[in-house]
């Protein structure tokens, strides 16, 4: 009886969360090479350094931009790392890529290019709002329900040779359907572990509760610390100095502050004298750090995220869940593991359909095959 609803259960979750979960997987393959894809299609994302020249500080690239673009308001540069081109943002739909050493405009980009698109699937299935994102989260939790029932399914009646050989190899020279449940029962094992972890990374940042419990099992039943908004000191306020402040939050998080990837650094342009000015160090191996300082004194603000070294486990797994997610992680290695790990995924709503096709086609001849007798 439990084994009927089991199958049941993978059956008909599978049809309903079936194409849901072939969107995200097969977008996930894509976000998962995103940046060496971007440096690929993208020329004018590279910058040519000369004679190891340094990067122009951030309120001289805002200010050329001033001349280049009137009108235009930089509100954050992303310095990605030397001979790559900084990414200056201007308008909410809009970013302009800048040699960083010149100041020179070498491309301005929609927000809605071919990437955007590809995340919108991923996060929210083209949905806009709230609703994408709630159909992509609950099917993402169906999907962790059918590796579940799958496994239950997968396990051998008994662990002799042939049946050993039936879960973990695929028979090849055998016919299309036999081939086919193979691809599904065989390959949804081995990528099981995987695909646990993107459907748990997946869920912490689709769930508020799964984050919240993760957190909580992962520290030992401690509560995360909680956001707070620092500001800037407006009563420290003296004589301008002759670098300004911004550019001095950019120096000291290059020079003081970055551990990893020291090259790579956001600034954000505070708006009023009360503000702090923001900076994104550390960004490495899909982990960053947020830190905000006075732009008085230039000190780090309570509400700046500790170093990544310094961190307890639980906000270490709470810094590092999008690197885990996306491959990052463990750099090129794992970006490859991943990619086959989610391109699996994809497939296993399409080879699942068709061993659920095949049966009910085969039933269907059964039936007809059946004589009928009537009483005379």
């Amino acid at each position: 009886m439990l084994k009927k609803i089991n199958a049941w259960l993978h059956l008909w979750l599978g049809l309903a969360s079936g194409i849901v979960v072939f969107i995200v997987s097969i977008t996930g393959c894509v976000l998962v090479f995103e940046q060496e894809l971007k440096s690929l299609t993208r020329p004018w994302s590279h910058a040519k350094r000369v004679n190891n020249e340094a990067y122009l500080p951030p309120s001289q690239i805002a200010g050329r931009l001033k001349t280049a673009l009137p009108g235009r308001e930089t509100h954050s540069i992303w310095y990605y790392g030397h001979e790559q081109a900084a990414k200056v943002t201007i308008d909410a739909d809009s970013m302009v890529f800048v040699n960083p050493y010149t100041a020179e405009v070498q491309a301005i980009v929609a927000g809605d290019d071919f990437f955007h698109f590809i995340l919108d699937g991923h996060v929210g299935v083209w949905i806009e709002g709230e609703v994408g994102h709630q159909i992509v989260a609950w099917a993402t939790l169906i999907f962790f329900i059918l590796l579940v029932t799958g496994l239950i399914l997968w396990w051998p009646k008994k662990w002799t040779k042939s049946e050993k050989k039936k879960a973990f190899s695929i028979k090849w020279k055998a016919k299309f359907r036999r081939v086919n449940y193979d691809l599904h029962n065989v390959l949804g094992f081995y990528s099981l572990i995987l695909a646990m972890i993107l459907i748990l990374t997946g869920l912490i940042m689709g769930f508020a509760w799964i984050n919240d419990g993760v957190y909580w099992l992962a520290s030992g039943g401690s509560e995360p610390a909680k956001r707070i908004s620092s500001f800037s000191d407006t009563t420290q306020i003296i004589t301008p100095d002759s670098i300004p402040a911004v550019d001095r939050a950019f120096r000291k998080g290059l020079e003081e502050i970055a551990v990893y990837n020291k090259d790579a650094i956001i600034v954000g342009f505070p708006d009023e004298p009360k503000d702090a000015i923001y900076i994104c160090t550390d960004m490495d191996r899909g982990a960053w750090r947020d830190v905000y300082l006075d732009q008085y004194t230039l000190a780090a603000l309570p509400s700046s995220a500790v170093q990544v070294d310094n961190l307890k486990f639980a906000d270490w797994l709470r810094r590092n869940n999008y690197g885990l997610h996306v491959g990052a992680i463990g750099n090129m290695p794992t970006k490859i593991i991943y990619f086959i790990a989610s391109l699996i995924c994809a497939s296993l709503p399409v080879t699942g359909f068709f061993v659920w096709w095949g049966k009910r086609k085969k039933n269907k001849r059964v039936k007809r095959l059946i004589p009928l007798h009537y009483d005379s």
